[in-house]
């Protein structure tokens, strides 16, 4: 499905509820898994959360997770300690490129049993769970956090717990801490220290009830329609907390910069436009909140304004190369785009060619992150329903605050 997304104004006041954060949903879902007694409350509706439902509770011996990269990655730890449970991870062909083996590598440094079907170091994988004792295991600090999250998740069930050491420079700090902090509201202890994490081993826990937080990154895309807008705009989101565990929740003071005033009030969150960019160049280092690189350099381009935004390394492997993509689809709109390894800059424009098909390489956020620009000119996204992998209600909401947009 192609969306035409026409030239439109946002309503001046709207309201939307947005689902459970993925991040938060798919730590809890394993944990839950682990720990039977753990009622969970606004669980995301994306589909990377119903494939973590539908593998956690499989008999099925080849789960496919298709483009579910956080699946991918806990779910090797999970099986890894499930005694008696052979599976075959598999995933769709992009899936098949992304690596796992730094993951693979570590669980095998715990006495894992784990090999490769295809290719070395890629899925899909064959795992044998059986029972873990070794504690102690290291990896290199720089890769994504989902591997280091995937081994602090099983860790409080393993006989001894685990001892993480980290080396070199840590990238997504929030998103460890989010760990930690989910497994401690558990009753589970951990520690990190320096470059060390340790969770000590807990069997059981007593009976929890959690409420997920809504999804930070979800919200960077109404982030970016409220800095296109006219000042006064206004769009209300909930469900968020203001010492929220999610690395996106930078957003709030990140788009200060682009004139959003973030008011938070009883779970909910108010953007309202204050003013016009006085920048002409903005600097964002992203390691801690790559996932929202793709909207700000939108937003950016959609302003007339340039960026320099780095800390991008792990965008590479996501479920395209999310630097060369949005250096292809930016140079498209008329934009001068140049990309690292792990950085992006963005000059200065003062025009965006209209009618565009944007390609969106079946990532989600490509889709999302380009939606706002059809407040400067109509755009045409393809393969529209790629949304559905984290945010499925997205146009939805989209038409809810006043975009207009058609089949085509």
């Amino acid at each position: 499905m192609n969306l035409l997304l026409q030239s439109t104004i946002v309503n001046q006041q709207s309201s939307v509820k947005i689902s459970g954060s993925k991040s938060e949903t798919n730590r809890l879902l394993l944990l839950q898994a682990l720990y039977p007694n753990l009622v969970l409350e606004n669980v995301s509706n994306s589909d990377d959360s119903e494939v973590m439902i539908k593998a956690l509770t499989s008999n099925e011996t080849v789960i496919d997770i298709h483009h579910a990269g956080t699946a991918m990655r806990f779910l090797t730890a999970y099986f890894a300690q499930k005694e008696g449970k052979e599976v075959i991870l598999t995933g769709s062909s992009r899936m098949k490129e992304r690596p796992i083996k730094i993951l693979v590598e570590a669980l095998q440094q715990l006495g894992a049993e784990i090999s490769y079907e295809e290719n070395k170091g890629f899925p899909p994988i064959k795992i044998i769970g059986k029972k873990i004792t070794q504690n102690k295991v290291s990896l290199p600090a720089n890769v994504s956090s989902q591997y280091i999250s995937a081994l602090l998740l099983v860790a409080p069930k393993l006989e001894n717990g685990l001892e993480l050491t980290l080396i070199g420079e840590i990238t997504s700090v929030p998103y460890i801490k989010m760990t930690l902090a989910l497994l401690n509201d558990l009753g589970i202890e951990t520690s990190f220290i320096d470059n060390k994490i340790s969770v000590l081993p807990k069997f059981t826990i007593h009976n929890s009830q959690f409420v997920i937080e809504s999804d930070w990154s979800s919200a960077s895309y109404f982030y970016s329609i409220i800095a296109l807008s006219e000042i006064g705009t206004q769009i209300t989101l909930s469900s968020y907390k203001q010492n929220s565990l999610q690395g996106d929740s930078v957003l709030a003071e990140i788009y200060k910069d682009f004139g959003v005033e973030t008011t938070f009030e009883d779970n909910q969150i108010h953007l309202r436009k204050d003013k016009n960019c006085q920048l002409l160049i903005v600097n964002y280092q992203l390691n801690n909140a790559p996932d929202i690189a793709q909207t700000i350099a939108v937003t950016c381009f959609g302003l007339g304004i340039g960026c320099h935004l780095t800390g991008l390394h792990t965008l590479k492997i996501k479920e395209t190369d999310r630097l060369e993509a949005l250096q292809v689809e930016l140079t498209k709109l008329g934009a001068n785009v140049s990309v690292t390894n792990d950085s992006l800059t963005l000059e200065v424009s003062n025009s965006i060619n209209s009618n565009v098909k944007i390609s969106t390489y079946q990532d989600h956020r490509m889709a999302m992150a380009f939606a706002p620009l059809a407040l400067k000119a109509s755009i045409i996204i393809e393969d529209a329903e790629v949304v559905s992998k984290s945010y499925p209600n997205f146009w939805s909401d989209l038409q809810s605050v006043g975009f207009k947009m058609n089949e085509v």
